[in-house]
């Protein structure tokens, strides 16, 4: 079985959920475009001054994503 991982971006100041919520548009396209598979591409507010964008994928696919986007972290979904 093949793990999950969890690719998430921060962003932080006063307009950080507005940037999360359109840098998740930007992952949902990229996958597309690619023909990638993902299970869930979505965002999450930390605080008030920061959030984090994310899209859980499969392991082996992991590199492409990393390597074409530059995730700030990861971890496993």
């Amino acid at each position: 079985m093949n793990r999950k991982l969890k690719l998430i971006w921060d962003f932080r100041g006063p307009a950080s959920q507005k940037t999360a919520e359109h840098h998740c548009i930007h992952l949902k396209e990229f996958a597309t475009i690619e023909k990638l598979h993902y299970y869930e591409v979505d965002l999450n507010v930390v605080s008030e001054m920061h959030a984090i964008a994310f899209i859980t994928v499969d392991e082996v696919d992991m590199k492409i994503y990393r390597d074409a986007l530059k995730p700030h972290r990861g971890q496993l979904a």
